[in-house]
């Protein structure tokens, strides 16, 4: 049964649900990747087919590593979050930050070779694509623009998501073929102006949805798929300034950050996309199974590919009984922390019925018991409710168009635009029941990243709000020291450093 092999955490089957993971996403039908072709092959570069293979495995690269040992959620919601460990020592420790433990996971996490691993498989397509342009016909100059333009993007976010973690990394810009060669560590601000620029050079090579037609674009039929068959898969032109806008708002760059989110709150409708109700916010069927235009930027565990997996999803950290046959979830949020975060009446997510004193919500269930389990995303198999076999098939979601809405309005509060950065934070707040803010321009920020905290929950990223709401608020003397003495990163992995010996461990981790 899955509550008697999860919970064991044994590394081997980690690392075996890793594998399988990575080669079901290999040969599933939107990936459709054979397993023997690898990126760095030199007879890899001929056909059309080559292109998508590759492609694609860039993506599957960068979905894995996110998803082992459910990292995306370690570093982003249980890391000094709401979230608490119910009995693993491990997660206790990254709640803690504790980040030195001697446990195999904060290790796993520590690591950046699988990051590296998609920057390298990302920037041999960027140098070898053009090859099979010379070679395969049917490859379109327009189809090779469009798949470098992907593939800068990706490797841009990349970057970005690894400087959130790390600060000062290595900068790779030249294919190594997989051989990871020393390199020293560059300054994180370096590192986000090359994503930045990279970004900003390719954007307007990306269409605003593949698989159909557009000013400037004929993406009708991308890889013999029309739309919405890519939504939520590809990176597309409202991915890109989405990226760019949290690239801005980490640096402090809030003007820049509002320009970015304000053109994807112009535009997202031309991708698809549009605001998600709270009843599908929290359906097993809704925002996170599968693959849809609401996911600005997403990674698909598609149950009707077999992409569906075990591990690497919140709902293996989080469920159990009575939605799956697990006794206790991995993590909990104590009651008293939700009834403080849902403290606004009438919020669709969580709130109390005024006549009988229950607490009404799909966000969680069993509140009040010894037993309160997070239950916003469970996407269970193909959106079943029966969860005697717990293989789940929710999207990573990195951003929606209520993140980035939400984003808008932090980055206008940061520039003063209070008014403007009102009738934004309002639009999330409608949409959830609990009308328009009231409180003065100085609570502002705070409603902001309060509605951040309720909304985001689960997606990993509560750890980040809490880094950039420091800078702003800068009040908290124990946080900001821990920025300042560079606490807010992970130790980068003894693997690593004996590997490599021109950087060094990162200096509060010494």
């Amino acid at each position: 049964m899955y509550n008697k092999i999860i919970p064991s955490r044994r590394i081997s089957a980690v690392l075996f649900m890793l594998f399988c993971t990575i080669f079901i996403s290999a040969c599933n039908k939107k990936l459709d990747i054979d397993s023997t072709h690898l990126v760095n092959e030199s007879n890899n570069w001929k056909s059309l087919a080559d292109a998508r293979s590759a492609l694609l495995g860039s993506y599957g690269l960068l979905r894995a590593a996110l998803a082992d040992n459910n990292a995306h959620w370690l570093y982003g919601d249980v890391r000094m979050g709401d979230f608490k460990a119910t009995s693993r020592l491990d997660l206790k420790a990254i709640t803690e930050n504790n980040l030195n433990a001697p446990y195999p996971v904060v290790k796993s996490l520590s690591n950046w070779r699988k990051f590296y691993a998609v920057i390298n498989s990302c920037t041999v397509f960027i140098d070898r694509a053009g090859e099979i342009l010379k070679n395969d016909k049917q490859y379109t100059e327009e189809n090779y623009k469009v798949d470098v333009a992907q593939m800068k993007a990706l490797r841009a976010f990349t970057y970005f998501y690894m400087v959130r973690i790390w600060g000062d990394i290595p900068l790779i810009t030249a294919s190594t073929d997989g051989n990871f060669t020393a390199r020293p560590k560059v300054a994180a601000e370096i590192v986000l102006q090359f994503a930045t620029n990279e970004l900003l050079s390719i954007v307007n090579n990306l269409p605003y949805r593949y698989g159909a037609i557009e000013n400037g674009f004929n993406q009708q039929n991308y890889y013999g798929k029309v739309a919405p068959y890519w939504d939520g898969i590809l990176f597309n032109r409202i991915s890109a300034y989405s990226i760019l806008a949290h690239i801005a708002a980490w640096q402090g760059k809030y003007l820049d950050a509002v320009a970015y989110s304000k053109f994807v709150m112009t535009n997202f409708g031309l991708s698809g996309g549009v605001y998600t109700t709270t009843t599908n916010l929290t359906k097993v069927d809704g925002l996170f199974y599968g693959n849809n235009a609401a996911q600005l930027v997403g990674f698909p565990f598609n149950y009707n590919t077999t992409e569906m997996s075990a591990i690497g999803h919140m709902e293996d950290l989080a469920l159990a009984a009575p939605i799956i046959a697990k006794a206790v979830p991995q993590i909990k949020m104590p009651d008293d922390v939700i009834a403080s975060i849902f403290n606004e009446p009438n919020d669709l997510r969580f709130r109390f019925d005024p006549l009988t004193g229950l607490p009404v919500s799909d966000y969680f269930s069993g509140y009040g018991t010894s037993n309160t389990v997070f239950s916003k995303i469970k996407c269970i198999r193909n959106a079943s409710t029966d969860g005697s076999l717990a293989i789940y098939s929710s999207a990573l979601i990195f951003t929606r168009i209520e993140e980035i809405t939400l984003l808008y309005a932090e980055s206008l509060a940061a520039i003063g635009s209070m008014d403007d950065a009102t009738d934004a934070l309002d639009i999330v707040r409608n949409n959830r029941g609990i009308g328009l803010y009231k409180g003065t321009n100085a609570g502002l920020v705070d409603a902001i990243f309060a509605e951040r905290r309720r909304e985001l929950m689960g997606e990993g990223w509560r750890w980040y709000d809490l880094v950039r709401y420091n800078k702003l608020k800068n009040n908290d003397a124990r946080f900001l020291e821990l920025i300042k003495k560079g606490g807010i990163y992970w130790p980068i992995d003894e693997e690593v450093l004996s590997t490599n010996a021109k950087i060094t461990q990162n200096e509060y981790w010494r």
